[in-house]
Formats: structure tokens, sequence, C-alpha cells
């Protein structure tokens, strides 16, 4: 399983076809609060992505074909005029079309349904072919035994052979319970969508939402997959302050400060053998885009 974090990336090769004729492409990103959502740092991202490409709604999958209102409860919320506001929990779609790129996104949120997996999942599908959608992308967030001082690490898999060739991945070799990401990534993949999954690592000593850096790490992927830059506006900075939180928290607590060194220990260890130029490379990459110097920069494969 290929993991990617600040000394592994994606290779050159684009998860896009690059036409080169200015082609538009549209790639579906989704992801769901609940099992597959530690810290909510997936699910965080697509509001993230909503907000920062202007995404309007298109479309909301009916929340009674989907979810136990005992398990997933409605909530009441007061709007800015004094209204209150009753809010079902459910599935919405959005789209916006990405600045200075030929891309639109479909971007997918919502809880994880409580059943009819396979009605929803196909729901989502039929909705995709409508909106004319090119390829998938499927976001989660698992707790796992990683230090908060390290840059967390995000996995990147693909059961799309073309792809696994493409972009130098191996498919999941998770085997056990799914979420409602693996049965989406499966149905796309019946459907001829190539999909690529991104799960972040959260620490599991601060496991709470919101995290921040996890969020910060999959927005990295994201561009890296997609070639195109997204601002990370004040993300940063609450990932800087989410991180010095922690740090205080273990300063009080000897046992955990400990515990943190020992991850530290084992990381430090795993990654040293990689630290090699790459990862400079690909960092000045991502600063070119994020100014718009690096639209221009051409494909190694082009011709």
């Amino acid at each position: 399983m290929e993991s990617y974090d600040d000394q592994h990336g994606p290779s050159d090769e684009a998860f896009l076809p690059r036409d080169g004729d200015g082609t538009r492409r549209t790639v579906l990103i989704a992801a769901f609060e609940g099992w597959n959502d530690a810290g909510e740092a997936a699910s965080d991202t697509i509001r993230f992505l909503s907000k920062a490409w202007h995404a309007q709604k298109v479309s909301v999958l009916e929340p009674d074909d989907y979810y136990d209102f005992q398990f997933t409860r409605p909530t009441v919320r007061t709007t800015g005029s004094g209204e209150r506001k009753l809010r079902w929990p459910g599935t919405r779609i959005h789209r916006a079309s990405v600045p200075g790129a030929p891309l639109d996104v479909i971007l997918v949120s919502g809880v994880e349904p409580s059943y009819r997996w396979r009605a929803f999942t196909a729901e989502i599908l039929a909705r995709a072919e409508e909106l004319g959608v090119d390829r998938v992308l499927l976001l989660g967030a698992l707790l796992a035994d990683v230090p908060h001082t390290r840059p967390l690490p995000v996995t990147v898999t693909t059961d799309d052979r073309a792809l696994q060739e493409r972009l130098n991945l191996e498919p999941a070799t998770y085997q056990g319970p799914t979420g409602i990401i693996g049965v989406l990534g499966e149905v796309a993949r019946l459907a001829g969508l190539p999909a690529v999954s991104l799960w972040a690592t959260v620490p599991h000593y601060v496991a709470q939402s919101p995290s921040p850096k996890a969020q910060l790490a999959l927005l990295h992927r994201i561009e890296e997959l997609l070639q195109v830059p997204v601002e990370p506006g004040d993300l940063a900075e609450d990932a800087e302050a989410w991180e010095r939180g922690v740090n205080e928290l273990a300063a009080d607590d000897p046992d955990i400060a400990g515990y943190v060194r020992q991850l530290e220990e084992a990381t430090d260890t795993a990654e040293l053998p990689e630290a090699t130029g790459e990862s400079i490379a690909r960092e000045f990459e991502r600063y070119l885009r994020r100014r718009g110097k690096g639209h221009g920069h051409p494909h190694p494969d082009a011709s």
C-alpha cells in the first residue's frame, strides 16, 4: 500500500487525462461523517473546498430513504435572522468550477447512511453520470499510531489497474468491515469510473474534532492529484495552533509525552532513508501552483 506523506508523493503521471485541447474534466469528491471520518478531517475537507471554490447545491438525496432518525437525529438551529430552523441529516451534492483550470468538481457530503447502502451508492453514481463525472476521489480519515508533531501521512490507493500503473499505486490490502466510502469505491469501479481513495491518519490520542492538520494533509494530496492550487487560507494557522495545543496537553502528562517521543523516534527512523530531494521538488511545485505560476509548467511527458 503506497503511503503519501512529505517523503512520498504521486509520480509525475497525471490522475486526470491531459488532452492538451482544454477539454473540461469533472471529478467527484466525496466524504461522509461517521465511521470513515476520524476527527471529521474528511468531511471538513469537503466543506473547505465547497467554500473555497464557491460551490452551488445541485441536488439532495431524500433522507427518509436512507437514515434512521433515532440514530442520526435532525437538529434545530437558529439562523442569523433569529429564525429557528430544522435541519435533517442527509447527503448533499454541490458543483463548482475550479478557477483557472478546465476542471469541474462535484462535492458529495453528508452522514453515512443507516441502511439501503446499495441503493444509496447507485443513486450517487446515477447523479454522477448525469453530471458528466470522469473520475472519483474518495476521502476518509482513520485513527493511527502517528505523532501529532510530524507530517500526518495520507494513504492513497486504487483498485483501477490503469491508475495503479500511471500513478505507481497499489490496491488496498485491508480486509474486514468497511464503510460507505469502501462501498462507493467498489460501485464506482463496477460502473467503469476510475476511483482513488485518500485516507488521512489522525493521532489516536487526539481523536476529537476538528483535526486541521489531517485536513491540511488531505488538501495537499488533492492539489497533487488534480494539479490545481488550493489556497489553505487560515487552515495552516489552525493546524499550527492545534499542534501547539496538543503539545501543551502532552507537557502536562508525562505518560503521553513519553508515548509521543516513542512515536516520533519510530517515525523518524522509518522515514529517514526516504528523505531525498524529491520531497523538496514537490514542495516547490506546490509553491508555484499556489501563486499561479505553475499552470504553464509543461508536463514531463509532453512533447
